[in-house]
Parts: structure tokens; sequence; C-alpha cells
């Protein structure tokens, strides 16, 4: 991409683009028809296309599709940018005489950001400004935050967007022989003349880009595009991970590091009992009896974790749900109860897809979930076992090889359950002597819970808990319905789904943590409470897993499948749209995260 050129997303209303030819989709995006053709199209298709959605559609179709059927978005640097700049249009302002008036007697009226449509065209559009020269023709001007092309021409995806609302204004009865578009890089204003011509293309185009709405799966990802490293929503289009996936059994090609870098904002975990969480210009709130406990900007909280009983106010549930951030229920003893969220996903296809899949491809998913935790399980006894376990490395390398190879339910749950036995039964040895933490308790219990009967196995709880809290946030806001899965089976309050893609990161994550903590003696006696059989973390022995927990997701590692390096919490959110493509149709399968 030139350095000039603008991404994707600038602006609200009004993303900047890059540079194409001509009024219809860039030629390395694959034709809708192709898509059309293997894919069931919908049954509706709603009747008013925003401008700024065929702007995004000029730019690129999936990114179209991402945004405005399956309902995904993401702010970037270049969004809030755009956001800043577009505020001095964002006020609506001054009345534009109605068309039948005679508009030269109000030549020099201006009339800044209303709203537009066409039934005809079937577009609707926001007016950044409408200005009214001597002659009473009408001009409306659009507001860009970036420059124009290298040649100093109009970005073409701008030029659609400033002929969209010409045309509007002409169907509505106003004079109109050109548009503008304003750079706020150059502060220059650019002439687009309006042409008969412009009509056609923008039926053919519009044509275009409802045949692409119509159909339930995504356009194929740009191949090597210059326009993906600024897109927004490079994260969730993953262009280079599918291509890489779709062509595995040609010889894939080496993906760009073209991943969403790892976000700032981080969960904020309250266990103080009887707090009070409010907000107040702009920022999280902890109270506890009128005395302010802790403050957090909201831009950074990814989730808000409450631990036993806590209070949030009506104002702070709305302002939480309305910038997407889950509100995550733990029982006092670290139990993860419920999740509390604003409305769903717009991404119903997903959610069809998940309810509507064959039993054969659940199947299928389900026993590559299982090969993946049983391999990472077994590398993770390799690491970090100092005795001679040969024989049962060699083992869970079997049973994993026969849980990929079995579609059977009942056969991948004994597979499952004997690769658990094998794994637990040496999980101690990959612990060092830890005064605080007595692994004996374990080797006499093995794996147990309800209630955990000795410290290994609460922490193992808690951890697991914090995992599946994690997953279930982001499968949530991905579109998934948290509680319908490919392997666990429904049951009420179980998010099934989110349980299933934890086996992948339970030993690389969860107990990869507990090894950490106890080996390096971050834990001490006080942090745990024996009480009636069982044992449980208290709340400083809950704080100290917490950090060690965020430590670990933290943890940068080179990707298997992709080469690049990658948080494990960006990893997570990396593999549920591996499945999501997966069971859109969109990736012939489901390939799981396995570490060597």
């Amino acid at each position: 991409m030139n350095a000039e050129e603008p991404g994707p997303n600038t602006e609200p209303t009004d993303p900047g683009r890059g540079e194409d030819a001509g009024l219809a989709p860039s030629a390395d995006a694959p034709p809708s028809s192709e898509a059309s053709a293997t894919v069931p199209t919908r049954t509706v298709v709603p009747d008013l296309v925003p401008a700024r959605m065929v702007n995004e559609f000029v730019y690129c179709p999936r990114l179209f599709h991402l945004e405005w059927v399956q309902g995904q978005f993401a702010s970037s640097d270049d969004v809030e940018e755009g956001l800043y700049v577009h505020r001095v249009v964002d006020q609506p302002g001054g009345d534009l005489p109605a068309a039948q008036e005679d508009t030269e007697a109000f030549a020099g009226r201006t009339s800044r950001s209303f709203w537009l449509s066409s039934t005809t065209l079937g577009v609707t559009a926001k007016v950044d400004i409408v200005e009214i020269d001597k002659d009473g023709v009408v001009i409306p001007v659009d507001y860009k935050k970036g420059g124009p092309d290298r040649h100093g021409q109009v970005h073409d995806t701008d030029r659609i967007q400033s002929v969209l609302q010409a045309l509007l204004l002409r169907e509505a009865g106003y004079r109109v022989t050109h548009a503008e578009v304003w750079y706020a890089q150059t502060r220059h204003r650019h002439a687009i003349e309006i042409t008969d011509k412009d009509t056609g293309d923008v039926q053919q185009l519009l044509a275009r880009l409802r045949a692409t709405a119509a159909t339930p799966e995504a356009p194929a990802p740009l191949p090597d595009s210059p326009k993906c490293p600024r897109c927004s929503l490079v994260g969730i289009c993953l262009p280079d991970e599918v291509n890489a996936l779709r062509a595995r059994e040609d010889t894939p090609p080496r993906p760009r590091r073209l991943m969403a870098a790892d976000p700032d904002n981080r969960p904020v975990y309250i266990q103080e009992q009887g707090t009070v969480v409010g907000v107040r210009r702009g920022r999280l709130e902890v109270f506890k009896d009128g005395k302010a406990l802790a403050s957090y900007r909201l831009i950074d909280v990814s989730q808000l974790c409450l631990q036993g009983n806590i209070t949030v106010s009506p104002q702070a549930m709305r302002e939480l749900f309305a910038r997407e951030i889950p509100v995550c229920w733990f029982s006092y003893g670290g139990w993860f109860a419920g999740m509390s969220q604003g409305l769903p996903g717009k991404n119903v296809d997903l959610r069809r897809a998940q309810y509507t899949s064959a039993p054969q491809l659940l199947n299928a998913v389900a026993s590559r979930i299982v090969d993946a935790k049983i391999r990472n399980c077994r590398t993770l006894l390799r690491r970090n076992t100092r005795a001679p376990l040969d024989r049962v490395l060699d083992q869970l390398r079997d049973l994993a090889t026969a849980a990929r190879g079995t579609l059977n339910p009942p056969t991948l749950l004994g597979l499952e359950g004997t690769a658990a036995r094998l794994y637990f039964h040496h999980l101690p040895d990959m612990f060092t002597d830890h005064p605080a933490v007595d692994v004996s308790g374990f080797s006499a219990h093995g794996r147990a819970r309800r209630p955990p009967p000795d410290p290994v196995n609460a922490l193992l709880s808690f951890l697991y808990a914090l995992l599946v809290k994690d997953l279930t946030a982001t499968i949530t806001m991905i579109g998934f319905d948290p509680y319908l899965g490919v392997y666990h089976q429904p049951r009420f309050g179980r998010p099934a789904l989110a349980l299933d893609l934890a086996e992948e990161f339970r030993p690389l994550i969860a107990d990869g943590t507990a090894i950490t903590l106890i080996n390096n003696r971050e834990m001490r006696a006080s942090d745990f409470h024996q009480h009636a059989g069982g044992c449980h973390l208290t709340r400083e022995g809950r704080r100290t897993v917490l950090a060690a927990y965020e430590r670990r997701l933290a943890q940068e590692i080179k990707h298997p499948v992709f080469g690049y390096r990658v948080h494990y919490r960006r990893a997570m959110d990396v593999q549920a749209r591996i499945l999501a493509a997966h069971l859109t149709g969109e990736l012939p399968e489901y390939t799981p995260f396995t570490t060597r």
C-alpha cells in the first residue's frame, strides 16, 4: 500500500479507500456469481443499502460482507482519527430549501449532516455538507480523513460515494452537476463531474452488491493485496490465514504478519465483597462504603469479572453493553456462573450454520479437537518431566492418532478419557517440591472437583474457569451460541462450545500456568483454605493466580500453523474464527491449535 493511500474504515460514515479502477469491484476480488453458484441464497436483502457500504464493496467485497451482512466491526487508529476529523460535519445544521423552490434565492446557503434515501436506487446516505452556488446548483461535499491517491486524484471508493449522494439529490428534485470531496490531509477540494453514464454504472454495481449480500458465505479474501495491512477488520477477516488453510493440500503461502495488534485493553477482576461498580466521566469506578477503591478508563477494559457479591449500577451496565464489554460472573469459590452482555452478535448466518451443521461435520471437528488436546498434553509432559516417560508418550501419541480417525462420539469420549487418566496420573511429575503446595494430594486423588480436595486441584479448577470465561466472551463476540457445542453435549447453563475450544488450550494455558506457579514458588500456604474436605483459594491466592494467568495469555509464541508471533489471547480468537469459517463453508476443515 502506498504511504499516502488511506486504509479502510477511517471514518464512521465515510471510510477512506485505495486505488481501484472504475465503479466496479477491483480485479483482485472474486466475482459474486461464483459464490452464489455454490452457496444457498438468503431469502431477504434489505431494500436500502447505506452508501458507505457501497464504498466498502468497491474497496473489498469481503469487507462489505463482514460489515453489512455479518455486522462485524473493529476499531483502529485510522477509524479513531477519522471520527475526530469527521466531528466538524457530524452536527446537523442549516436548512436545505425544498426542491420546488427557487434555489438561486438561497445562494451561499449550507446544510450539514442529513439523510437522503431512494427506493428507486435502493440507497440511503448521510450527506456531510450541501452547498448552493450562485446559479442555484446544489453541491454535495464529502469529508475524508486521508488524502487523494498518488496521482492527486479522488480515490475510486470516495468517488462512488459522492456520485451516490449526487444521484440522491437529483432524484429529490435538485439540480446537481458535480460533487466534491474534501481531504483533511491536503485541505483541498476535488470536483467530480456527474454524467449520465454514472447512473447505469451505479445500477450494475448495486446489482453485484446485492448478489453478494444474498449469500451467507463471505467472498474469498483478496490474495496478497496491499489493501489488507491497514484494514481495521484484518484480525476478523484473516485473509492470509484463510487463503493458507484453503491451500494446505498444495504449497500454502507463508502468511504475512497481518494479525491485528494485541489489544491494549484487559479484563478487570473485582473480588472485594460488598463493592459497587459504577461509571463516571468515561471511567469505571469501584466503591465500598462510599470510599473509592479503584478507577479504570473504560477504553482500557475488555471484560468486567466479578467474584462473589458485587453490585453493578444500571448506568454501568448500559455503558458496558454499549461498548460491547461483557460482564462475567463468578461464584465466591471461583466457578464461572455466567455472562451478561448487550444484544447478541448480528452474524445470524453463523448461528444458523452452527444449529444446522451435519452431524458428520461436527463429529469431524470434535475428533480434531480431541486429537489436539491429547497432543498438547503429550507436549507438556515431554517438556516438563525429567522421569523417563517414553511408554506414556507413545500411548498418548497413539490415542491422538486414533481420535483423529474416529467420527463416533462414544469412542471419542473413551479415547479422551483414557488419555486424561494417563496425563493426570503423571501431572505431578512436572512439579518440583514446594512447601506450600503438597502435590501428593493430587497424586492420591487424581483430577477431582466440586469441591477440589487439594491445592493442585484447586489451582486447576480456578484456571479452567478463567479459560472458559475468556473463550465464552470470545465466541459470543464473534457471533456463536456458546451453549451449543460440537463435542460437549448441551446441558443447562453450560457453555458447551467454549468448553470444546478450551480443550486445545487447557494444557498450554491453564496447566502451564499451574506448573509455573508451583515450580516458581509463587504460591504460599496461606493462599489455600481447607474446609469440609475441600480446598479453595483465598482472595490473595486468587489474586496471585489471576496475575500469572494474565501473564500467560500475554506470552508471545510462534503460531504452529501460520509461523508468525502471536499472544495466547489472540490465538484463542483466531481458533474461534477458524471454526466459524469452517462451519459456514469457507474452510474445508477445522485446523486445531497444537504445539510441538
